[in-house]
């Protein structure tokens, strides 16, 4: 059985029963280059997928497996798609067997806090079971997004990347 962690945040002294270990985007990186008076036209989000212009997105789950901790560091991000793969996505959007579809090729579309410039980073979306969004596989060679992703970090290191994550959010707010 997991031993109880309260997490408190350095910026702001609130104090959590757990650390907040899920962080995500509500859009493409893409959204925010259309001017505001423009959105209402130019795009279409639904669930999890969206369509700017030309454009198609979907959003996926980028896990960073905690060494030693139960849980792991996870971030919502978008990752571009193509317009095949995004109506084959639709087309199997209920569907169990999507599970067994082969990984969609594409460029993430979110800027992921602590890791430096993450945007247009190559990776894979595997399908997950319905109701789950696809899990996104970092495959840039090279970047520390990738490396975490496939060796873990420590919940050290995980607690400071969310106590970054945490302070960057407060300045924002």
């Amino acid at each position: 059985m997991p031993v109880p962690y309260s997490f408190t945040c350095d910026c702001c002294g609130k104090t959590y029963n757990e650390m907040p270990l899920c962080f995500g985007s509500k859009y493409p990186e893409y959204y925010f280059s259309i001017p505001e008076d423009e959105r209402e036209q130019r795009v279409e989000l639904a669930e999890s997928l969206c369509v700017i212009d030309e454009h198609f997105f979907h959003r996926g789950r980028i896990t960073i497996p905690i060494d030693d901790h139960d849980e792991d560091l996870v971030f919502n991000v978008w990752t571009t798609i193509s317009q095949q793969n995004f109506e084959l996505r639709n087309d199997l959007w209920n569907d169990p067997e999507r599970v067994n579809q082969p990984p969609y090729f594409g460029w993430l579309q979110t800027a992921v806090p602590t890791y430096g410039n993450t945007l247009s980073l190559k990776t894979r979306a595997f399908e997950n079971e319905v109701g789950l969004i696809p899990t996104i596989e970092v495959i840039e060679e090279g970047h520390p997004l990738r490396h975490d992703q496939q060796n873990g970090i420590s919940f050290k290191t995980a607690v400071e990347k969310v106590q970054m994550i945490l302070k960057e959010w407060h300045k924002e707010s």
